[in-house]
């Protein structure tokens, strides 16, 4: 699933009645060859809607592992970061869940967390990386568009992500596939864009 787009970062109110009825109707996406099994579906409803007990239940009817692939390719932790839902990341990172699996536009359960604007998110998932190399990799990683994290936060000016991901490394001055680096995606004369600005300069002369 793409992460959230739009002026202010996140999906509009018409996408997300639009998403919560698909999974209604249908679940997980079908193709016309293949049918989803259930159990996945109901995984992937119970991660999107925040139902903790649905999704421990899901995890437990689980043939394979926690991170097996849903509609766009997202896994159960895509989705509960995604929409916001702490305790399920919780739950998901408990049983194992992969914090560097990408979507099928290449982006992590980190990015969707950032441009939700998800601050205890983003601190657990990167509270639970391993190593500081796990670290960098997350927050370096790059979307289709080339966006990392911090550009997703950026976008959404999520000032309280962006001063957490820039504590934690993040480079404000990598540039996405259309030569924008962070700062030049948050609006004019923000807290946002001013913070970033102010990375950027420090970061020159350090």
């Amino acid at each position: 699933m793409a992460v959230p787009r739009g002026g202010n970062g996140l999906m509009e109110e018409d996408d997300v009645e639009e998403d919560n009825a698909l999974f209604e109707q249908n679940g997980v996406d079908h193709d016309s060859d293949h049918e989803t099994p259930s159990f996945l579906d109901d995984l992937a409803a119970a991660a999107q809607t925040g139902n903790v007990d649905a999704l421990r239940t899901a995890i437990a009817n689980l043939n394979g592992v926690v991170d097996e692939p849903l509609e766009d390719n997202d896994t159960a932790l895509h989705l509960a970061c995604l929409y916001g839902h702490l305790p399920c990341v919780q739950l998901l990172l408990d049983r194992g869940a992969n914090m560097e699996v990408k979507d099928e536009d290449e982006a992590l359960p980190l990015h969707d967390a950032c441009a939700g604007g998800y601050l205890e998110i983003v601190q657990l998932l990167l509270s639970r990386a391993s190593e500081s190399e796990c670290v960098k990799r997350m927050l370096d990683t790059i979307d289709v568009e080339g966006d990392t994290p911090l550009h997703h936060a950026a976008r959404g000016e999520h000032v309280d992500v962006i001063r957490f991901l820039l504590c934690s490394g993040a480079s404000p001055t990598t540039k996405n596939s259309y030569g924008k680096t962070p700062g030049e995606l948050a609006d004019i004369n923000t807290d946002a864009m001013k913070i970033l600005e102010d990375a950027i300069g420090n970061s020159t002369t350090s």
